[in-house]
Order: structure tokens, then sequence, then C-alpha cells
């Protein structure tokens, strides 16, 4: 049984066999649970790695974790499952409203003209000449 925001029994069993297991050389993996738990703990919070509470392990061993299961699509193949499975039970709405009334333009957006007419600005400085040519010694013997 798991503390707030953390993976629930229920979730885990669906999620423990979709996850990579250790066929790789070196140490095994650490608990996948319990990192998985510290990645979402970091993610909520939004808390510098290092802050990572000591029951979810290493900060650096989710962190890691976090990346590798990135590059690897770990974590797009689970976003996909669960989606399916949320989709196929009525849990998911895909309706989308967006209230105009909250949307707010950027400030410097404030003041253009009408029409899309671009307003330049003059120079404050005269073109400069061309400069002469200067010839070389060597160019006029011969």
């Amino acid at each position: 049984m798991g503390g707030r925001g953390e993976l629930t029994d229920a979730a885990w069993a669906e999620l423990a066999p979709l996850l990579p297991h250790g066929g790789r050389r070196g140490r095994p993996w650490a608990n996948h649970r319990r990192i998985i738990d510290g990645i979402l703990w970091k993610l909520r919070t939004g808390a510098p790695w290092r802050d990572l509470p000591d029951r979810y392990g290493p900060w650096s061993t989710g962190h890691a974790r976090l990346g590798r299961w990135q590059q690897d699509g770990t974590w797009d193949r689970l976003l996909a499952h669960v989606q399916t499975r949320s989709d196929a039970v009525g849990e998911v709405i895909w309706e989308v409203s967006i209230d105009s009334t909250v949307l707010r333009a950027h400030q410097h957006a404030a003041g253009a003209r009408k029409g899309g007419a671009v307003r330049t600005r003059p120079s404050r400085r005269p073109p400069r000449s061309p400069r002469p040519r200067r010839r070389s010694a060597a160019a006029g013997v011969g």
C-alpha cells in the first residue's frame, strides 16, 4: 500500500509486465516500483532530483532510469497501454474545451496596426557612401 501519489497495487500489477527486465550485464536493477514512485514524486513536486526522499532510493538511479526509459520508448509504451485500457472501459473523454476569456496575448502583441501594415523606422544616420578604392603601388607599374 503506497502513500499519496504512489502506485497502487492494482496499478503496479498492470504496469509490471510492461517494464524492461534486467537482461543486461552488470548490477541488477533496483526495485522498479520504488524507482517509479520516486520519479512520480519528483514530477509531482517539481523538486530537484537531489531532494528525492531516501525511501525512493538514490536520486541518481531515478534520474538515470527516467532518461534511459525515455530513450528506449518504455514511457511511450506505458502511456499507450494505459490510454488504450482506460479508453476501452470508458474512463477517457477525448473532448477538449478552450475558454478564450482566459487566453492572454503576449505583452508585445499590444499596439499593432490593423491590416498588417509594417512600420519601418527611419534611420537616424545618413547612408554611407562607398569608400574610394585604393590602388596598390604594384598595380600602377608596368
